[in-house]
Order: structure tokens, then sequence, then C-alpha cells
């Protein structure tokens, strides 16, 4: 991306990095200099990212287990000796259904990793960011952090609290110079939103093609956002261009209106 630069080898971790969302942050990064260190829990993904990117580390890490969040900060500190910036990029759909319906392990399963596993990779991350003089976290929310959304009520919830955990901290880490923003994507192109709005026609039982209608009449500029869009984003806010933005819930969706 033309016109914006990272600080020289900038250290970043990104969770769930080796695909989707988290793969295109992670390829502009390093397109543009960065160190980057991502985990998955899916090998073949890491085994396609280090093919793409030999010598950028890798670790298998589910954020919800804690033991496995401390391997990854224990790989992370060998292989990029210290920390610039994390991505708490991981999270998972959750189930689609009426709140009568959820099975509270499913509840507990999207919680812990859309919001457990971003404090519990922070909590880590921060002695390091410290360490380093400055910082920057970014924490991925949804338009779901900014509406209610019916029938994907663990999500919604999760992500609403990512914003509360995003403005917490950066009102906390700021006087350590280090900057907390949240990033809310939209309808994001791929499988992923594919079986969202599947899961959502079957529940309120219309076809595919009329949810996906809906969907997108709900956006303002009437289209999806790719995942670029969103690395863009994280790209300006790691940049020296972001240097005084924190705080701040960022929507890259194309202005979603509604859920």
């Amino acid at each position: 991306m033309a016109g914006i630069a990272l600080a020289p080898n900038q250290r970043v971790l990104i969770t769930a990095g080796a695909s989707g969302i988290g793969r295109a942050i992670a390829d502009l990064l390093i397109e543009n200099g960065a160190r980057v260190h991502v985990c998955d829990i899916s090998e073949s993904f890491l085994a396609d990212f280090r093919r793409a990117h030999p010598g950028h580390g890798t670790s298998i890490c589910d954020v919800s287990d804690e033991a496995q969040v401390d391997q990854l900060f224990a790989d992370v500190r060998d292989g990029l000796g210290g920390l610039d910036a994390l991505i708490n990029n991981a999270g998972i759909a959750g189930p689609t259904g009426g709140v009568d319906e959820i099975a509270p392990a499913d509840w507990r399963r999207t919680i812990d990793i859309c919001l457990v596993g971003q404090f519990l990779c922070t909590r880590l991350a921060v002695p390091m960011l410290k360490a380093a003089g400055e910082g920057a976290i970014v924490n991925m929310s949804s338009s779901a952090g900014r509406f209610g959304y019916a029938y994907r009520t663990p999500y919604s919830a999760a992500k609403w609290g990512v914003i509360g955990f995003t403005q917490s901290l950066a009102k906390e880490l700021g006087p350590s110079n280090i900057r907390v923003n949240a990033i809310l994507p939209g309808i994001i192109t791929g499988p992923r939103m594919e079986g969202v709005i599947r899961d959502r026609a079957a529940q309120v039982g219309v076809p595919y093609e009329t949810m996906e209608k809906e969907y997108l009449n709900r956006i303002s500029l009437r289209r999806m956002t790719g995942p670029e869009d969103v690395a863009g984003m994280v790209l300006f806010l790691l940049s020296p261009l972001g240097r005084n933005i924190s705080g701040q819930s960022l929507g890259v969706d194309g202005n979603v209106e509604s859920l």
C-alpha cells in the first residue's frame, strides 16, 4: 500500500493470522517491512503461511487456552525478541439460534475465544510493549459490537465486550505510549460469512439469496468488505500516521446501518 510506511522491522503478533482477515493483515504488514509472528489452530494454514513467508514465525495456539497462550508468547520472545504491536484477531462466529436454543457450552466457547482470548494475549503482550517504549494493540470487534444481532447473541455480546476492553485499555495504557483501538469489520467476503448468511436464512426460513440481499441492503455502499480493506486499516493504525489515534472503534464495513 503506497504512501504508508511502518517503522523498520516492526515486530507484530497476529492471532489467527494464517487465514482470512488475519492472513490479509500478515501479508500486508510483511510487504511493508514488518517482522511477523502468527498463530492459528490449523497446521495446514500455518504450513501455507510458512511457504509464502519463510523466516517469519508461527505457532499452533487456541487463544482461549491459557497454557497455549503462554507457549505462544515464549515463541514470540524467542523469535522476535520483543513486541511492538499485537493484533487480537482470533474469533469464531458462534452458534446461530434463539437464546433458548443455544447450548451453554456454545455460548461459553464463543465468549472464551472472541473475548477471553484477547485478555489472555494482551496480559502477556503489555509488558513486552512497555519494554519497547511504545506500542499498539488492535482488537478485532465487529459491526455486531455496535448493533444488537438477533439469533447471534453470544457473538454480539463478545464483540460488545471487546469495545469495552479496548476503551478501558486505551485509558490504562496511554501513559505508557501504547495505543489501543478496535476495528469493526462488517460483512466480509469469504466462506465464513457465507456460512453465517446460510445459517441465518435457515433460521428464519428464507432462501440464501434472499438473506444475502437483505444483508447487502443494510450496508450504505451496498457491497461487502474484503479482508484487504481491514488489513489496510491495521497498517494505518500501526504506522506513524496513526500515532495519535487511540480508544477508537473504527468501522470498516461500507457503513453497516443495522444487523
